[in-house]
């Protein structure tokens, strides 16, 4: 079953997700920060946003839930865990849970570190997992909310979704991601034959997400980390990293 997904960058360094089936005519928006280019977008292709995924609180990933549900009636879903801290939810979701899009299934997963109760939307029939600010390219969102130990615990438990499954992140960070993934890993082939592509990528205007869980599995120091402590250590130097 196929689902289109579009890319709309926004703010500085945002992108939200606009998901469409056309078996069905649906339409989700995912972590959208601002409404305006969101409901563009939808308007341009001919579609109505009838959902609206969050993946956690932050407001540039719900900054945009009002006024698109102003403007479409959508229904707003997300963490049951963060419902205090975004009032348009209308559903709350939990580990387990499911959402849909026509008849394509999507799963919930609860992923917290980055905030308390960040969760994760993976869709095995798309082949896709929409992860916030949990997981990106070559990184893993900062610590904020939670330890270590948890991000860990994400980092092995998205490692085993299949490899060819796209990631979809909420950030264009790569660049600066791949940047402290070399000095972790300066011996890692794989990563630096990425570097050369994703700076290339950079050079010409391009976007570098989705990635995949493969590319990830050689090249993200943070799901390749051994333990929650070498996690921390590395989200440690990344916090402060100026390269």
């Amino acid at each position: 079953m196929a689902v289109e997904v579009v890319r709309i960058p926004v703010l500085s360094d945002n992108y939200v997700w606009l998901l469409h089936d056309d078996a069905s005519g649906e339409t989700v928006a995912v972590d959208p920060a601002v409404a305006e280019p969101v409901l563009a977008e939808a308007e341009k292709r001919g579609w109505t946003i009838g959902q609206i995924w969050n993946t956690h609180w932050h407001a540039d990933h719900i900054g945009g839930n009002d006024a698109i549900k102003a403007a479409t009636g959508a229904t707003v879903s997300a963490p049951a865990a963060e419902a205090a801290k975004i009032p348009s939810l209308d559903v709350a979701l939990k580990e387990g849970d499911y959402v849909h899009i026509g008849a394509v299934e999507g799963r919930v997963m609860e992923v917290p570190a980055h905030t308390a109760g960040h969760i994760a939307i993976h869709l095995p029939e798309a082949g896709a997992a929409f992860v916030g600010d949990t997981l990106f390219a070559m990184g893993c969102g900062r610590l904020f909310e939670g330890t270590a130990e948890q991000m860990f615990r994400n980092m092995k438990r998205l490692e085993q979704l299949p490899p060819e499954t796209r990631v979809y992140c909420a950030h264009e960070y790569t660049q600066s991601n791949g940047r402290y993934a070399l000095v972790a890993e300066p011996d890692n082939a794989a990563l630096r034959q990425r570097m050369a592509e994703v700076d290339a990528a950079r050079a010409a205007g391009e976007a570098t997400v989705p990635t995949t869980i493969a590319l990830e599995r050689a090249t993200n120091p943070f799901m390749r980390a051994g333990s929650a402590g070498e996690l921390a250590e590395r989200r440690a130097a990344k916090d402060v990293f100026k390269g």
